[in-house]
């Protein structure tokens, strides 16, 4: 029997090591006014730059930030300063050229930006408004939120000390990949990956413990079939049903929930096929080592848990303690989420995903002649 306290326990033991955030798949830009409400049109080219990452823990984060410094003054040194001074944001550097982070930004690396623009100390001292613009990347929205509010927190501070209270700071949201920034958009494309992994692992995993069970496993490693054989026989009806399963929950995103699919269905499918192949030789591994169905269930349990939690779906993998993300490695599914929520979402093509590729290929690479081994040697 499995004690149901522990597994309660060590659930929520894990999602507070790794900062239980739930990821929104949007880039929000948010433009902080000191002083009176500026607008920006959505065709100017915003002000960009700083590199966030953020390590949530117990409700406060510390954010490494880069910063664009367009106005040299003593006034953006002084609010600079009070940024410095804050416990939650360390910078990394100053950058005088908005242009150079407009790669990271594409590639999600960039969660929080404070620019300056160069009229900065001549608003102020005219008495004008002095737009301070940040940039948060609302695909890790809650972060993105912590970090924004932490900063508004030290611009009203300074704007209180530099104008006397004077005005007030008016905020402007845009989100990308999310217009209305509705969680599902997040979750559901995760999802297509989630459940077709816990269907193709139990699947995979059941195979060869029933064979155990009712005898048949002896009377299979006599025939003339090669362990390769045996192997191909039992990866694909489980790969199957996982695709079928995936392609539900994508019908049911496109047209149930009206989530509006970007990307290529070739691009897709590629991903779930390798995908699915790579948790095949996880399920069937795992049953290689299993005597009984019940033994299989016990495993797939224990081992689902943390992948599930070390995926993506729900905590980014970049707010995780660095030996935890050195462990997601080893997890098939942080790569296909990540891969699939990006042709989702964003329409991104086959180069721009490859570096998921990679270690689904080498996962499917180890876990399947693993279990081919198994299966021959019986180890147990």
């Amino acid at each position: 029997m499995i004690n149901c306290d522990i597994i309660y326990i060590f659930i929520k033991t894990l999602n507070v090591i790794s900062g239980t955030i739930y990821e929104l798949p949007c880039r929000t830009v948010v433009d902080f006014y000191i002083g009176a409400h500026h607008n920006i049109s959505r065709g100017h080219k915003p002000y960009h730059v700083a590199r966030c990452f953020c390590i949530p823990c117990y409700g406060k984060i510390q954010c490494s930030t880069w910063v664009v410094d367009e106005s040299h003054s003593a006034a953006s040194t002084d609010f600079l300063a009070h940024v410095d001074g804050s416990p939650n944001f360390v910078r990394v550097a100053t950058l005088d050229n908005p242009e150079q982070m407009g790669d990271y930004i594409d590639a999600g690396q960039i969660l929080l930006a404070v620019v300056i623009p160069q009229d900065f100390a001549t608003r102020l001292a005219a008495g004008e408004q002095a737009p301070v613009q940040l940039i948060a990347d609302g695909r890790n929205s809650q972060v993105a939120g912590l970090t924004t509010s932490y900063m508004s927190q030290i611009i009203t501070a300074w704007n209180e000390e530099a104008r006397g209270g004077r005005g007030g700071i008016a905020v402007e949201a845009r989100t990308w990949y999310n217009p209305n920034q509705l969680t599902r958009w997040n979750f559901l494309p995760g999802l297509i990956v989630m459940i077709s992994f816990v269907q193709v692992v139990l699947l995979a995993g059941m195979s060869i413990a029933k064979e155990r069970e009712e005898g048949t496993f002896d009377q299979l490693l006599v025939t003339p079939l090669t362990p390769a054989e045996i192997l191909v026989g039992k990866a694909w009806p489980p790969m199957l049903v996982g695709i079928f399963q995936s392609t539900v929950l994508l019908l049911l995103s496109v047209f149930w929930f009206r989530i509006t699919f970007q990307g290529s269905l070739f691009a897709l499918y590629l991903i779930l096929l390798v995908f699915a192949l790579s948790a095949t030789g996880v399920g069937l591994s795992i049953s290689a080592i299993s005597k009984s169905m019940q033994q299989v269930l016990v495993y797939v349990l224990v081992f689902l848990i943390p992948m599930v939690l070390l995926s993506g779906i729900a905590t980014p993998v970049d707010n995780m303690p660095a030996v935890l993300q050195y462990l997601t490695y080893i997890d098939p599914m942080r790569f296909a989420v990540d891969a699939v929520r990006r042709i989702y979402l964003e329409g991104a093509a086959l180069q721009t995903i490859a570096h998921d590729f990679i270690p689904l290929i080498a996962i499917a690479c180890v876990t399947l002649p693993t279990a081919g081994w198994l299966f021959r040697h019986k180890t147990v």
